[in-house]
């Protein structure tokens, strides 16, 4: 069985995932969905696919297309992850589900009541380095005691990671944030009981928050303080220290080490070092295998409840 793939958003995440299905078999791109025809018709070019267009509806009209993936601009997320699922397509939408949560529970209520397979793009649970400390916490060898995340970009103006002007704008709370409020919960196997958010000032222009403070604790006892800023001057990224009761480790991207500072291998992890590639098969399997994937909507439905949560309560603010 060959699974045929429309692909929504060409622009920097969606050639990450072009490049990652390469490595797939079994799996093959057949239509590029993305705002600008010249420059969406290039990229499918080069990865050898037949059909291009500007509208995901010409593409979930397409029989043979059996799955989605939306690499789109935030706002879009939801609905188009109803479109396809009400077309009677699999679909992995990439991070956040959704910006208002009421969306992103009509997702999950759809996906429920069709019985596909709807992912949401949550790299952290994928990344190498997080699946060795995720597989020691199973086994029972590491048990969370404080996570410490820093997520620190220099982004002043609308680019993307291309340097390229974005046609939306990002945020740190509905977008990055989402990645480690998730991985806490899913790290911790405990679900967050209490959450706690200040933002610095809002951009004259963007209309966000530039700076952002978070503290979380999940039932168990846990806690996770999270520091995110658009106006951090280098280095960038994000950076996980996890506090145990037997180790400390920190994840830089796919790269781990111990509180020493001395490099643990996590190349044998998985079969790939490429998270998104990881999340992809994932998804491919759970389609294959008629199951629920990792990262389901409705295994990060509640990640977006605590995201909501402190919205209300920095608007309150």
């Amino acid at each position: 069985m060959t699974i045929k793939v429309a692909l929504a958003g060409a622009g920097a995440f969606g050639i990450k995932h072009l490049d990652g299905i390469k490595n797939i078999d079994g799996v093959e791109v057949v239509s590029l969905i993305s705002r600008d025809l010249a420059k969406t018709q290039e990229v499918a070019d080069k990865y050898g696919i037949k059909h291009v267009t500007t509208d995901l509806a010409d593409s979930l009209a397409i029989k043979e297309v059996d799955a989605v993936i939306l690499c789109t601009p935030t706002q879009m997320h939801a609905s188009q992850s109803i479109a396809c699922l009400e077309a009677g397509k699999h679909v992995q939408v990439e991070i956040p589900l959704c910006d208002i949560l009421a969306d992103g529970e009509k997702v999950v209520a759809l996906q429920k009541q069709t019985g596909l397979v709807a992912m949401c793009g949550h790299t952290r649970r994928f990344n190498p380095s997080h699946q060795y400390v995720h597989k020691k916490i199973t086994a029972g060898e590491f048990n969370i005691q404080q996570m410490d995340v820093q997520t620190y970009f220099f982004r002043r103006t609308n680019m993307n990671a291309l340097g390229q002007a974005r046609s939306w704008t990002d945020h740190l709370l509905w977008h990055h944030a989402a990645h480690t409020v998730d991985l806490f919960a899913y790290q911790a196997g405990s679900p967050i009981v209490k959450a706690n958010a200040i933002q610095g000032p809002i951009h004259p222009t963007l209309g966000i928050a530039m700076d952002m403070s978070i503290q979380l604790q999940a039932a168990n006892g846990a806690i996770c303080t999270l520091s995110l800023s658009f106006n951090n001057d280098g280095p960038l990224g994000t950076f996980f220290r996890y506090i145990g009761d037997t180790a400390t480790y920190i994840a830089r991207y796919d790269d781990l080490v111990n509180g020493k500072e001395e490099k643990i291998d996590v190349s044998k992890v998985d079969v790939s070092m490429n998270g998104i590639e990881l999340q992809d098969r994932e998804f491919f399997a759970a389609i294959k295998e008629g199951r629920e994937p990792n990262a389901s909507v409705a295994q990060v439905l509640p990640c977006y409840q605590v995201l909501h949560d402190l919205e209300l309560q920095l608007n309150a603010g």
